[in-house]
């Protein structure tokens, strides 16, 4: 690039009507100017340069692209200071399905698990180790436990942590919050940043993208310092990029909602799984929209809903909530039931007793 003052120089041209010719050349040949373009002397006799019009066009021309030049540069600064290397620890069904979009996003990627995937993993250019000291000494920016729930707590007590550089960014995807984040803030040094996410979508869901799917998270320990919330935000902007419906939550809030939104929608779609049900020529759109949940829910490990259940607190009573709304619903259908029993049996006669229904055997 020109400096300004050599543009000024170079673009200020006499209005005197003479030929004017660059500075001779120092002992060596060319004179070099503060540009990657170079300006060759011309030795006495030799055949004139190009008209100095046509050069102060071709520079102007070189000046006006470089703020446009600059944007694009800066731009891509930025987007290089945003990738991250991220290691992911617990590389199944569900770290593969986010790696796919951080490998597209340009972050570098690393990855464990207790199954060799390391042939998956050269498809999208991330390095695997089965060894977690070899994982930690390449000091990841950001360390993803991606790990079933039961397994979680054995996974990270046997990652070697001492290994990796000390204010290391720790993110869990699982789908409960409050035992994650109790566990990461007992397990790891407390100058350990630790951020609790949940996306609430899944391979089969989220097939068509990521686009208005929602995105929980709790930055529960950020370090005060411009360079872990940079990294924090850069973690984060990962899914908003995607166009993720981006919610900040309490774990403890989470839990309450999830217990409902998702541990209920798997029991349910787990209770229809054990009817067998089948596709017929008379489907409606509701029927439709029962099997797809069985198919969405059933996709998933009994682990996952096992771990749904276990580490969720508010699990226990919801399923005592469904049970009652169960009963509920067969006493009221058996109720009228017993009504039209009573009237077939009892119309018209004179001698019919007067029977409620609570006297009624079920």
């Amino acid at each position: 690039m020109l400096s300004s003052s050599t543009s000024t120089l170079r673009l200020h041209q006499p209005t005197r009507p003479h030929r004017h010719h660059p500075p001779a050349p120092a002992a060596g040949g060319a004179t070099h100017l503060a540009s990657p373009r170079r300006w060759r002397g011309h030795a006495p006799g030799a055949a004139s340069p190009a008209p100095l019009r046509a050069r102060a066009q071709r520079i102007r021309a070189l000046d006006a692209a470089q703020p446009f030049d600059f944007e694009s540069r800066a731009a891509g600064l930025l987007e290089e200071h945003q990738r991250l290397k991220i290691a992911i620890v617990g590389f199944g069904n569900f770290g593969q399905f986010l790696a796919r979009t951080f490998a597209r996003q340009g972050h570098t990627l690393l990855a464990h698990s207790r199954t060799d995937h390391s042939a998956l993993a050269s498809t999208l250019g991330a390095s695997f180790f089965t060894d977690t000291h070899d994982l930690c000494e390449c000091h990841p920016d950001v360390v993803l436990l991606a790990t079933s729930i039961l397994s979680a707590e054995a996974v990270l007590r046997s990652l070697p942590v001492h290994r990796l550089r000390r204010n290391t960014l720790f993110v869990d995807v699982l789908s409960v919050k409050e035992f994650p984040k109790n566990l990461l803030l007992s397990s790891l040094p407390p100058d350990f940043d630790v951020i609790c996410t949940h996306p609430m979508f899944g391979p089969e869901s989220a097939r068509d993208g990521w686009d208005g799917l929602p995105f929980v998270f709790d930055k529960v320990r950020v370090g005060d310092c411009p360079a872990r919330r940079a990294r924090a935000e850069a973690f984060l902007n990962i899914f908003e990029r995607e166009g993720c419906r981006m919610v900040e939550m309490s774990c403890a809030e989470h839990d309450a909602h999830a217990a409902e939104t998702q541990f209920l929608t798997h029991t349910v779609g787990r209770m229809l799984a054990m009817l067998e049900l089948r596709s017929t020529p008379i489907d409606t759109k509701g029927y439709e929209t029962l099997l797809r949940l069985v198919d969405n829910t059933c996709s998933d490990s009994f682990d996952l809903y096992n771990g749904l259940f276990m580490y969720n607190k508010n699990s226990t009573e919801l399923l005592n909530r469904l049970e009652w709304a169960m009963d509920s619903v067969k006493k009221k259908l058996f109720d009228g039931l017993h009504d039209v029993l009573r009237k077939q049996l009892f119309e018209g006669s004179p001698h019919a007793p007067n029977v409620s229904s609570s006297n009624v055997r079920k």
